[in-house]
């Protein structure tokens, strides 16, 4: 992780740049590889009430970049603040790609039916639907039971779609 420190319209002490490096190593424990945390400390703009503002850039790979910024009369409440803020965002990114990362495994470990096991990609196969003489849905299920297709489109004899499907349990549904 890259740390620079900017101070501008103010002057920075040793005091305060060893502050900001160490509030920075705290975003560290949320393993998110960060690239670089910029923090840029200068005067408010509001000349009437004279202050600090510090302002966190912080790069993440993959993501967008995370800008907090805060002011205060004091420099070390506004970096304390700042810091709980960036914090509170990193938790919530930290948390989002857990919950992505688990779906994903579980998506994986779901249950794959054996004839398609071996498979690599993704493949779209067309196939011919004779929908215009309408069935059974008993008629239906035998079809299926007979061919390797997963499902069957069918109009039943009420003219509406129907679909016939095998379930991961063996059982079949009906739609």
């Amino acid at each position: 992780m890259n740390v620079s420190i900017v101070s501008k319209k103010i002057e920075l002490t040793d005091a305060m740049k060893a502050h900001v490096e160490t509030v920075t190593e705290q975003f560290t424990k949320y393993n998110l590889d960060i690239i670089a945390v910029k923090t840029i400390i200068s005067e408010t703009k509001n000349h009437k009430k004279p202050g600090v503002e510090v302002e966190f850039t912080i790069q993440l790979p993959k993501r967008d970049t995370i800008v907090i910024r805060q002011g205060d009369l004091d420099f070390y409440a506004a970096c304390d603040i700042a810091v709980e803020r960036a914090k509170k965002v990193l938790r919530r990114t930290h948390d989002k790609m857990k919950t992505v990362r688990a779906d994903d495994e579980h998506k994986a470990e779901a249950d794959v039916p054996s004839m398609y096991s071996d498979v690599d990609e993704d493949e779209i196969v067309p196939a011919d639907l004779e929908l215009h003489k309408p069935i059974e849905p008993q008629e239906a299920l035998d079809d299926l039971k007979t061919s390797n297709a997963m499902f069957k489109v069918f109009k039943d004899i009420d003219g509406n779609t129907r679909v016939i499907y095998r379930r991961k349990d063996g059982k079949f549904g009906l739609y």
